[in-house]
């Protein structure tokens, strides 16, 4: 054989065999499994004017090793995306320099233990990081980007209404800003403590409101801080009031996370635990947080009496139609998961005194107690509060009641009656009624309840 056909022969066996390297270095990649980006402060400045928006896909097949994902992996065979499924883009917020949100896998294995669905997680590590004001600067154009694949996936076949937004914090206002986009033909939106500062006052153009998507849900964990106080969805659940999350630390000597951020992220924590099923974690529509507490709002007749709830039940659960917009729920939380606690309405009613009066009710469920302490005056004889209990009002074992008041108090207070009722009344139980109580100073008296839970 001549050595210019045996050139030519290696040449392309070499040719042939970099096709296999190449082709197997192309599977590898695809399997790596691919991570959110991280960056430092050069490399940020080097970054600085790209924003760099990558995707990351995970499904039920690689819910360990998410995938990068563009409008070129659509045309790949071997791509886990799946057009004929619902898709959840999951949007971060504001993100410190050299920090990776933890949670995003969590969340999204969360969603597809739940759901056979597409999660699409949104990275913008090189928009959200730095100076809180350039960050919201690039949130729009986060958006426009978003958008972009967007269409891609419709001209595959994907549907505007098979999309379930997810943003935590700047995230819920980029999510709501794509929703503008589409003319709020998105099927849905979930706020995760959407981001306050530079948004409470904004045009609803601005920042998520119940315009961006067909249906719009909201959690709010941290208003009087990083969160917005202001209703942004056709539901927002404002936990324990929307503040101060119970578990959260409430002093500055306590670590940077339990004091800076515990609240804020709250809401994405009850939103996965919600996710999970143990408990549901209903919220119950009042005008503010005072009158929910007073026990002025017990029903859900504005949604005819069925109650929305945290998670992927559709609408949250509201059949009525159209669904109302902007209603403030609220709902009391317990510090750890699954965060799920019972409202107890408890009514206090007592003769007139001369004097004032301090009385600590307490009710115990086995080892577990609530305790609340009621500032008797001598002009009012009747109170009422809701109180966080984890157990039903049917698993309710006893009550105490104790005269705490000082020397300079009311010495004897007679109790007319004191009344357990669960709100919202699920199964129409009948309120736990003690009648007729004398309790005198510093003295305590209890009582047994005898009852067992029914089963519906």
């Amino acid at each position: 054989m001549p050595w210019g056909h045996k050139t030519v022969l290696l040449c392309g066996l070499a040719i042939y065999i970099l096709s296999l390297v190449v082709g197997v270095e192309e599977i590898q990649r695809h399997d790596e499994c691919a991570d959110l980006n991280n960056t430092t402060w050069k490399e940020y400045r080097q970054q600085n004017d790209k924003l760099q928006v990558q995707y990351l896909l995970m499904t039920r097949r690689n819910m360990d090793c998410a995938h990068m994902f563009n409008q070129e992996s659509l045309t790949q065979q071997a791509s886990y995306f799946n057009i004929s499924r619902p898709t959840k883009v999951i949007i971060h917020g504001y993100r410190a320099l050299g920090s990776k949100p933890a949670w995003v896998k969590e969340l999204g294995q969360a969603l597809l233990r739940v759901q056979d669905v597409n999660v699409l997680v949104v990275d913008w590590v090189y928009g959200a990081s730095f100076a809180y004001n350039l960050v919201v600067e690039n949130y729009k154009e986060v958006a426009v980007q978003i958008s972009v694949l967007i269409n891609q996936l419709q001209e595959h076949g994907c549907k505007l209404d098979s999309f379930h937004f997810i943003g935590v914090s700047l995230g819920a206002h980029v999510a709501g800003f794509v929703g503008t986009l589409f003319e709020g033909k998105i099927a849905r939106i979930t706020g995760l403590d959407p981001a306050g500062p530079m948004f409470k006052g904004a045009d609803t153009y601005d920042r998520l409101d119940p315009s961006d998507a067909q249906f719009v849900d909201a959690i709010h964990t941290d208003s009087d801080y990083f969160g917005i106080s202001i209703p942004v969805g056709h539901v927002d659940f404002f936990l324990n009031g929307g503040k101060d999350q119970t578990g959260c630390a409430r002093s500055r000597f306590a670590s940077m996370y339990g004091y800076v951020i515990c609240d804020h992220m709250r809401a994405l924590h009850v939103y996965m635990s919600a996710l999970n099923g143990s408990c549901p974690l209903i919220g119950i529509p009042c005008s503010s947080y005072e009158d929910f507490l007073k026990g002025n709002c017990l029903d859900c007749d504005v949604f005819k009496g069925r109650c929305p709830v945290i998670g992927l039940s559709e609408n949250s659960r509201i059949t009525v139609s159209p669904v109302p917009k902007e209603q403030k729920l609220f709902l009391l939380t317990t510090s750890s998961p699954p965060f799920c606690a019972h409202h107890i309405l408890l009514v206090l009613e007592v003769s007139a005194l001369d004097k004032s009066a301090d009385v600590e009710v307490t009710l115990r469920t086995e080892n577990l107690g609530t305790e609340h302490r009621f500032r008797i005056q001598a002009d009012t004889t009747v109170y009422r509060t809701v109180l966080s209990h984890p157990a039903a009002l049917c698993e309710i074992h006893s009550i105490e009641l104790k005269n705490i008041g000082a020397f300079y108090r009311q010495g004897d207070v007679h109790v007319k009656s004191v009344c357990l009722s669960e709100i919202p009344s699920l199964r129409r139980e009948q309120p736990l009624c003690v009648n007729n109580i004398n309790i005198r100073r510093g003295a305590r008296w209890s009582h047994d309840f005898v009852q067992v839970c029914g089963f519906f």
